[in-house]
């Protein structure tokens, strides 16, 4: 079962669209280990490939000046590697910096299955939304009904205390 986050667009009249969400899958990217800069080109990632230019750049610098061939292409596979497992984590990043809001995570063997899963219980939850009347009041807030010791104040009885919790048995 893969996981996926679910990224509604910025809405800029009323209500975005359900065909603009984007659903981005938290898993390896082979794309993005096998042509990653061509990867990030096609989901419009110009930060990101950026500052992946840059770390070539002095990656490259670097290795020109202290390192071997067989240096390079390991450091350059575990680059390749690095992006490739992070891939996900940048598309949030950059559908972030563009006003998309994370609204929700759905399992799901594939993203068909896995978008049916989320619009369903999207449904299901505006529906029940509309369902409850306006003069209803939303569930109250839990207020704390005694404030909680601060830590310190427990060590100062003397009792013995293994980290933050005493001993079985005694009183703090």
């Amino acid at each position: 079962m893969a996981v996926y986050t679910v990224h509604k667009p910025p809405s800029r009249a009323g209500a975005a669209a359900p065909e603009r969400f984007i659903f981005v899958r938290d898993a390896f990217s082979w794309a993005a280990l096998l042509f990653g800069p061509f990867w990030m080109l096609w989901h419009r990632m110009w930060l990101a490939l950026l500052g992946y230019m840059a770390v070539t750049m002095v990656l490259a610098l670097v290795l020109q000046l202290h390192g071997s061939a067989g240096v390079g292409t390991i450091v350059w596979a575990l680059l390749a590697l690095l992006l490739g497992f992070e891939a996900g984590t940048l598309r949030r990043f950059t559908l972030g910096r563009r006003g998309f809001r994370n609204i929700g995570i759905v399992v799901g063997d594939d993203l068909e299955l896995a978008e049916r899963r989320f619009f369903d219980s999207w449904i299901r939850k505006s529906s029940a939304d509309e369902s409850r009347p306006s003069s209803e009041p939303a569930a109250p807030a839990l207020t704390p009904t005694a404030p909680m010791p601060h830590p310190s104040s427990a060590v100062s009885d003397g009792s013995p205390i293994l980290g933050l919790f005493p001993e079985p048995g005694t009183r703090p």
